[in-house]
């Protein structure tokens, strides 16, 4: 699609979704909505008209985006995270969305109803979400039963976790749960993930820990698979427990890393709302500043040896771009669709290709870590 046509149909939804769209939904229960959305999505996903239409509004490809990344090929570099599409339920309409892949779950070994309601809440001040979820999701059997059969357009990651139950506060139970959602969910992913750091279950993140990490990864490395996999690690860490974890992640078959999942701490100085639910991880600007010096410091440390996936408080191109000049080759986002709106994902891959002709690239991966050599 021409560049200037791109522009103004951007420029046209952006307006409906802010003047008209995001005041409704911004009035209404925030999992209502997400509800909502994703019936919405099913259906639209469901029809090639509806693939059709989504894509003539919102889908942006340019070739200076394109990267192939350990025999995968991402059209363009924007994601969207795990925490969206819990059940794999949106992989028919997303890539009209424009995304250039997208991570399903996170998937546990078990069912999960979650944490009880409310579980997720706005922060418009703050730019941020505050999600209490708990890991909610049908759990990797039915999951799997649902994908049996599906092709999609775009590279899809599975996230796998384990289950918020008590049984999984015993770190063998919490291990064998993982890897079952790890065996199951495999032979549909094009990476897998395995989450680490959720900081809503009954049981914490046990597995930050680097001898349960090394336990962890021991029974993993046993799971044949030819497939990527990355870590998602928490923004917490402080630097002594990262250096630590990346010691063990050299010893063990793990390709990337996600930088990075959900704030807790509620000491956060970029909190500018008044009232801040007291349970739930914070995502969008709450979490941006500690993902990214995360995200610096592995590149630092690790160069090249793992692909980082920057994640956290991205809600424009310059934010896009800065993850990937501090050493991101992929980027993920969530909030800042909430607060933006769906063309969101377009916009940030038309502007991403104009930051690179005016820095002298002719590809995004000329742009990984330039600022941090």
């Amino acid at each position: 699609m021409n560049d200037t046509v791109s522009l103004y149909r951007s420029k046209s939804i952006r307006a409906v979704y802010a003047h008209v769209l995001k005041p409704f939904f911004f009035m209404n229960d925030p999992e209502r909505v997400h509800d909502w959305m994703t019936r919405a999505g099913i259906v639209l996903g469901a029809t090639s008209a509806g693939r059709w239409l989504t894509s003539a509004l919102f889908d942006y490809k340019n070739p200076m985006l394109r990267q192939e990344v350990r025999g995968i090929v991402f059209d363009n570099p924007v994601g969207l995270s795990a925490g969206f599409d819990k059940n794999a339920q949106l992989t028919g309409i997303l890539p009209s969305v424009g995304f250039g892949f997208v991570e399903v779950g996170s998937i546990t070994g078990e069912p999960c109803a979650g944490n009880p309601k409310p579980r997720l809440w706005r922060m418009p001040k703050s730019k941020g979400l505050v999600v209490y979820y708990g890991l909610k999701n049908d759990g990797c059997e039915a999951i799997s039963k649902r994908l049996l059969g599906k092709t999609f357009s775009i590279p899809v990651g599975t996230s796998v976790a384990m289950t918020n139950c008590r049984e999984n506060m015993d770190t063998d139970m919490a291990i064998k749960d993982f890897a079952k959602a790890f065996r199951i969910m495999e032979p549909h992913a094009s990476y897998v993930t395995v989450n680490i750091s959720c900081p809503n279950t009954m049981g914490g993140q046990p597995f930050v820990a680097p001898d349960k990490f090394d336990a962890l990864f021991r029974v993993i490395d046993t799971i044949p698979t030819e497939k990527p996999i990355f870590i998602k690690i928490s923004p917490n860490m402080i630097i002594a427990e990262l250096d630590a974890l990346l010691d063990v992640a050299r010893s063990h078959r793990i390709h990337g890393i996600i930088c990075a999942n959900l704030t807790k701490p509620r000491d956060n100085p970029n909190i500018a709302d008044d009232d801040v639910p007291g349970v739930g991880g914070m995502s969008g600007r709450l979490v941006q500043g500690l993902a990214d010096d995360m995200l610096a410091r592995i590149y630092r440390r690790e160069g090249k040896r793992f692909i980082l996936v920057g994640c956290g408080g991205i809600f424009t191109a310059e934010d896009a771009y800065r993850k990937i000049r501090l050493g991101a080759t992929l980027v993920q986002l969530i909030t800042g669709m909430v607060f933006e709106g769906p063309q969101l994902i377009g916009e940030i891959n038309r502007e991403l290709a104009e930051l690179l002709r005016k820095d002298g690239f002719s590809s995004v991966s000329q742009a990984v870590g330039i600022d941090n050599c």
